[in-house]
């Protein structure tokens, strides 16, 4: 009776097997990661492109009772505008604390001719991916890893800052469609949304990920005049006002100082000409960041300098000096001259 019980049991097991029907009684699920897109400094009006990679990185994973089957999935990977654009054609934007922007685009291919969409169908599209694994007895898994290509076009205008763009929640997709089989190897899906597939699954916030890029402070193309206080016949009997023009050009929103030191020849913090043979005589005369000439122009930021910001173009900042009436002995005929340093901190 043992024996016959056990016969019958066997049978019905095979009678079940024969029956189950070929869908796998599984389930697949995948998943993303990435890092970021870090573009480094950026300079302004680059003369070349600057390029940036990211990895994505997609695991599948099945989970159920098969039989040495294998899972095939169709994958497609969307990235949107992000937060600083609104659209990914001509190019995608990034942002600063003002507001400016800074052009860049995402790419699927190495040579960056192919921009990256957000939709399979879409223009320009998502990124099409293929995944196989075997799935034995109780199920496997998966991984394929997508190069995203980054680049920020040469020849851009920008403000100095630290640039990013997120993309999050509807900005970063993974949309699949799989095909699982209990025995064998299943086709492929026809798209990432093939109805005629085991199942189809997608989901938005996927792997978010930022891109950055930061526009150091910069300025440059400095140009200063000379002051000069004509000619006198003896004594300086009424003050001699002056200027000279400082040039330069700073990336726009780069925050500067101007300093000058008190000159080669100052006696304390009094600024002095030196005659051009006789190294004892001088006459006095002072720099001022003001055209009332009240306020010194020293070389302490923060308290006698002039700050400004870059506008992107060429500034001329005014340097009013004044060579104040003279008393006492007549000074020494002759050529008089000081060479002050202009520094620029930014």
């Amino acid at each position: 009776m043992i024996r016959a019980w056990s016969a019958g049991l066997l049978v019905l097991l095979v009678l079940v097997l024969l029956a189950w029907p070929g869908a796998a009684r599984a389930d697949t699920t995948c998943t993303a990661t990435a890092s970021a897109v870090a573009f480094g400094n950026i300079s302004n009006m680059a003369a070349s492109a600057t390029p940036a990679n990211m990895g994505v990185t997609i695991t599948c994973t099945t989970g159920g009772l098969t039989l040495l089957a294998n899972v095939r999935v169709r994958l497609c990977v969307g990235i949107g505008s992000g937060s600083a654009s609104t659209a990914v054609l001509p190019t995608r934007q990034m942002t600063n604390a003002t507001a400016d922007p800074l052009a860049f685009q995402l790419y699927t291919d190495a040579a960056r001719q192919v921009p990256w969409g957000l939709l399979q169908a879409g223009s320009p599209p998502a990124q099409d991916l293929q995944l196989s694994y075997a799935a034995p007895l109780l199920g496997g898994s998966g991984s394929i890893t997508t190069t995203v290509y980054g680049q920020v076009p040469a020849n851009q205008t920008l403000a100095t800052g630290s640039y990013s763009s997120a993309f999050t929640t509807g900005n970063v997709t993974l949309t699949y469609a799989y095909n699982e089989v209990l025995l064998g190897t299943p086709t492929m899906p026809g798209s990432c949304t093939d109805a005629a597939a085991t199942n189809r699954k997608s989901a938005s916030n996927a792997f978010p990920f930022t891109a950055t890029a930061t526009v150091l402070p910069q300025c440059g193309s400095y140009l200063v005049t000379d002051m000069e206080f004509g000619t006198a016949a003896g004594r300086i009997a009424t003050p001699i006002n002056q200027t000279a023009q400082l040039t330069l050009t700073c990336v726009r929103r780069t925050a500067f100082n101007v300093s000058l030191d008190n000159g080669l020849h100052a006696s304390g913090s009094t600024r002095r000409m030196r005659h051009a043979t006789n190294t004892t005589a001088f006459i006095p005369y002072e720099l001022y960041r003001d055209s009332a000439r009240l306020q010194r122009w020293g070389n302490t930021v923060g308290t006698d300098v002039v700050a400004g910001t870059g506008t992107g173009v060429a500034q001329q900042v005014t340097i009013y000096g004044r060579a104040p009436a003279t008393t006492g002995a007549l000074p020494v005929a002759g050529n008089y001259a000081d060479r002050i340093t202009v520094t620029i901190t930014y």
